[in-house]
C-alpha cells in the first residue's frame, strides 16, 4: 500500500500512477473481442453455442436451451429465505422511488407570435441488460439496471448471464422474478454484448446496452457503440474517502476493503490532512484483512493499487481528489455538506459518518452503476435517462415565419445552401 506525503519530492510521480489506475488494456484483447464479434454476426445461435461451450463448460442442446424458463425464476423466488427475499424487496422499492424522480418529461412553449418549440422524450423499444455471472453472481446489478429502463417506460427488456457448467445463480433469478424480466439468456462476455447489439435466432437486437462487466464486456461495449448505444466503458471498482480526524479509522479501514474485495484491480485511496488518522487506517487495514474470507483478493488490491495520502490541509485533499474523480466518494469529516460545493467529480458521494460505499449498493436507491478509472469528470452513473431520448419540436405560425425567415435565408446564403435560402423564402410574403 503506498503512504506518502504531498510534500514528499517524488509526490508528483506516485499520484501520476494512482491516476492511471483505470487504464485497460483493451488494445490487447480487442483482435479477440472483434473475432467473437464477427462470428456472432455471422453465425448467430451457433457462434452462441461454440462460445458457451468453449468459455462456460457446457454446451447448448438447443436454441431454447440458451434461454432460462420464467419457471425456474419463479421457482428461485418462492424457495428464497423470507429475510431475504424481505430485504430484495426493499431495495426494490427504494430504487424505483429514486429513479422514479429522475424521470425527465416533455415540455412546449409557446411565442406571442405563435411559433412552438419545445422536446419529446421517449423511452427506446428495446434493452439489454448484462449481468456478471460466474465466481460471483450480482442480483444487486440486476435491480440497478432493470429499475430505470422500467421507469422509462421500456418495453422489451432482455438480460444476459453467464452460467458456468449451465448452474444459474439462484438468487439472480429470483432477482429476475421479482423485477417482472420474462426474457433471460445464458449467454455472457463479449459474446452476449455482440447478440444484444446484432441480435441472433434467438436473442433479440436492442437499442441501448447496459451493464458491467470485464474487460471482455468492456471492450465488446466499446466496439458495438454505434450500432447500439451503451450506459459507459467501466472498469475495476474503486473508493475514495474524503477525511478528517474525526474519522473512526476502524470504519474507514473496513470501507477501503470494501472496493478492494472485489478484485485485485480494484483502487482504494484515503486522503486526509491527519498524519494520526493515516496511520491508524493502515494498522486497522491489516487487522480487518485478516478476518476476510476473500482476504487473497482484497490483499492483493490493497497492496498493489491501494494508498493513503496525507496533505497539508482539506484544502489540498480536495483539490487531489477532484483529481482522481473516484467511482464512490465517501466524505467522512466533522461537517461533510460544507465540503459539497468544492468536491466536482465523483460518480456518487457518500455524505458523513454513518453513510458506507456499502449502503449505496443496495439500498439507497441510487444507482450503483457508476463511471470509474476518473470517467466521473463526464460520465453520469446508470439511470433513467439512459433509456430514453429527446426529439425536438418545432412549429412556426405564418406570423412566426415572416418575422424571422428573412434572417435565416440570410444565413442559408451566406453558407452557399440556396434550396435551403429559397425554402424559407418561398412561404414569407
Amino acid at each position: 500500500m503506498i503512504f506518502v506525503k504531498s510534500t514528499d519530492n517524488d509526490f508528483n510521480e506516485k499520484f501520476d500512477e494512482l491516476l492511471s489506475r483505470g487504464k485497460m488494456d483493451i488494445a490487447h484483447v480487442s483482435g479477440i473481442v472483434g473475432k467473437i464479434i464477427d462470428e456472432i454476426k455471422n453465425d448467430g445461435n451457433n457462434a452462441l453455442k461454440e462460445h458457451i461451450s468453449k468459455f462456460d463448460n457446457w454446451t447448448p442442446s438447443s436454441d431454447e436451451d440458451l434461454k432460462i424458463s420464467t419457471a425456474s425464476m419463479s421457482k428461485a423466488y418462492d424457495n428464497l429465505d423470507e429475510k431475504l427475499k424481505s430485504s430484495l424487496h426493499l431495495a426494490y422499492d427504494r430504487i424505483k422511488v429514486y429513479h422514479e424522480k429522475q424521470k425527465p418529461k416533455s415540455w412546449f412553449d409557446t411565442e406571442a407570435n405563435g411559433t412552438i418549440l419545445g422536446q419529446k422524450v421517449t423511452p427506446v423499444d428495446s434493452a439489454g441488460l448484462y449481468i456478471p455471472g460466474g465466481k460471483a453472481a450480482y442480483p444487486s446489478s440486476l435491480l440497478m439496471n432493470v429499475i430505470p429502463a422500467q421507469v422509462a417506460g421500456v418495453e422489451k427488456i432482455i438480460v444476459c448471464t453467464p452460467t458456468p457448467d449451465n448452474e444459474p445463480n439462484e438468487l439472480l433469478l429470483a432477482a429476475c422474478h421479482l423485477c417482472g424480466v420474462r426474457e433471460v439468456y445464458k449467454v455472457g462476455g463479449a459474446s452476449a454484448i455482440a447478440a444484444m447489439a446484432y441480435g441472433t435466432q434467438t436473442i433479440p437486437k436492442v437499442d441501448v446496452i447496459t451493464g458491467p462487466g470485464n474487460i471482455f464486456v468492456a471492450t465488446a461495449k466499446k466496439m458495438v457503440f454505434g450500432e447500439v448505444n451503451i450506459d459507459m466503458i467501466a472498469g475495476p471498482s474503486e473508493i475514495g474517502v474524503l477525511a478528517d480526524d474525526s474519522a473512526n479509522a476502524n470504519h474507514l479501514a473496513i470501507d477501503l476493503l470494501s472496493q478492494a474485495e472485489h478484485d485485485e484491480m480494484a483502487s482504494s485511496i484515503l486522503i486526509t490532512p491527519s498524519q494520526a488518522l493515516g496511520d491508524a487506517v493502515k494498522i486497522e487495514i491489516e487487522a480487518w484483512l485478516l478476518k476476510l474470507p476473500r482476504q487473497e483478493i482484497a490483499r492483493k488490491s490493497i497492496e498493489e493499487r491501494g494508498a493513503i495520502i496525507v496533505t497539508k490541509d482539506m484544502d489540498e485533499a480536495l483539490k487531489l481528489m477532484n483529481s482522481i474523480a473516484p467511482e464512490h466518494l465517501e466524505v467522512a469529516t466533522m461537517s461533510p455538506f460544507e465540503l459539497l460545493p468544492f468536491i466536482k467529480h465523483a460518480g456518487a458521494i457518500f455524505l458523513g459518518h454513518n453513510t458506507p460505499e456499502a449502503i449505496g449498493d443496495y439500498v439507497a436507491g441510487p444507482n450503483h452503476t457508476l463511471p470509474t478509472g476518473g470517467t466521473a469528470k463526464f460520465y453520469s452513473p446508470l439511470g433513467v435517462e439512459n433509456f430514453m431520448k429527446k426529439s425536438s419540436i418545432i412549429s412556426f405560425s405564418a406570423n412566426a415565419i415572416n418575422e424571422i425567415g428573412e434572417a435565416c435565408a440570410l444565413i442559408a446564403n451566406t453558407e452557399g445552401l440556396t434550396a435551403h435560402e429559397q425554402s424559407v423564402l418561398v412561404r414569407l410574403k
